[in-house]
């Protein structure tokens, strides 16, 4: 599930998303420690591209540039990782780019049925509540229901297994 909700307090959107996936928190950390995967978890009609060089090393205070086309407008974004707590959670914030703020978490729970994957993005726009609304919020929201399909996708819940064949009940 995807919301998207804003805070008064901090004058901020707040977007959370999760998705429940039978693989293990070690596992899916390992897929987000690749910065490269992302292209694989996001959508086409974005034309996202990493424009740093690999190998990139993801830790704390590492700098991955990218470019997207938003409407038909290329956007280049800088992006640092704030925080790195492997296998749990790292963040990740917008250093240059199109928001005024961007902080993304993203949180990997171990659970009885597999790893709850979270996210939460605080963002602000230029244009504030209006903005969002016209152009923002539902891009926001179609890029990460995009990213839960795609992350079902990718780490489908394990085959049962199969009845051996000479195996006679």
């Amino acid at each position: 599930m995807v919301s998207l909700e804003w805070d008064a307090k901090k004058s901020t959107f707040r977007l959370r998303s999760s998705v429940l996936l039978e693989h293990s928190r070690e596992s899916l950390f390992a897929f987000f420690s690749d910065a490269f995967q992302l292209q694989r978890i996001t959508p086409d009609w974005l034309n996202f591209r990493i424009l740093t060089p690999a190998p990139i090393i993801i830790q704390r205070g590492s700098l991955i540039d990218y470019q997207i086309r938003l409407h038909g407008i290329p956007i280049r974004w800088r992006s640092e990782i704030a925080s790195w707590e492997p296998p749990y959670a790292f963040s990740d914030r917008q250093v240059n780019g199109p928001y005024r703020q961007w902080e993304h978490l993203h949180r990997f729970e171990s659970l009885a049925t597999g790893t709850l994957a979270s996210d939460e993005v605080c963002y602000r726009v230029p244009g504030g509540r209006l903005m969002n609304w016209l152009l923002v919020e539902k891009d926001l929201i179609r890029i990460f229901e995009y990213r839960r399909q795609r992350m079902q996708e990718l780490f489908p819940p394990p085959s049962p297994p199969t009845a051996w064949a000479g195996d006679v009940s």
